[in-house]
């Protein structure tokens, strides 16, 4: 008897445990970071130290001329600026994934979108639902390249 009790309470310390790993997914890992940023191409950042990949965008790599204009791009942008980021929770590679603003004389702008309506990255509807894809430029999709996962 106290044998299947200490096994019982056993059991149940290993379901808590595994219950609380599967847990750890995307909605425990949901925060916000926030200050200066780093840039590693124009849909990569690093805030504070986090990398960020900016959820719903597609921006060409730094392997191209238009990926290295997007990226001087952003650069531009950001200096100077504290960003936020909300993250989702979700990763990709060593990034997670988040909603990026400035503060601009307007008020809170999305980095994404900016960075779409200027013409250096497309709208990825896979991961935004479309949320970008009236900014995008006439032209922009001729001159830059989806992305197949988009």
């Amino acid at each position: 008897m106290v044998l299947d009790m200490i096994q019982a309470r056993l059991l149940l310390g290993a379901i808590s445990i595994t219950c609380m790993l599967a847990v750890t997914g995307s909605a425990a890992n949901a925060r916000t970071v926030s200050g200066t940023a780093y840039v590693r191409d124009a849909d990569t950042i690093v805030v504070s130290g986090t990398p960020v990949r900016l959820s719903g965008i597609d921006a060409p790599e730094t392997s191209n001329r238009y990926g290295r204009e997007a990226h001087a791009f952003v650069e531009r942008l950001l200096r100077g600026q504290t960003v936020t980021c909300e993250l989702s929770g979700d990763r990709s590679y060593d990034r997670w994934i988040g909603i990026c603003y400035i503060d601009t004389t307007n008020g809170v702008a999305d980095v994404g979108a900016i960075v779409v309506a200027n013409g250096h990255a497309l709208d990825c509807r896979r991961y935004s639902g479309g949320r970008y894809r009236d900014l995008e430029p006439h032209g922009a999709r001729s001159r830059l390249r989806q992305a197949s996962y988009c």
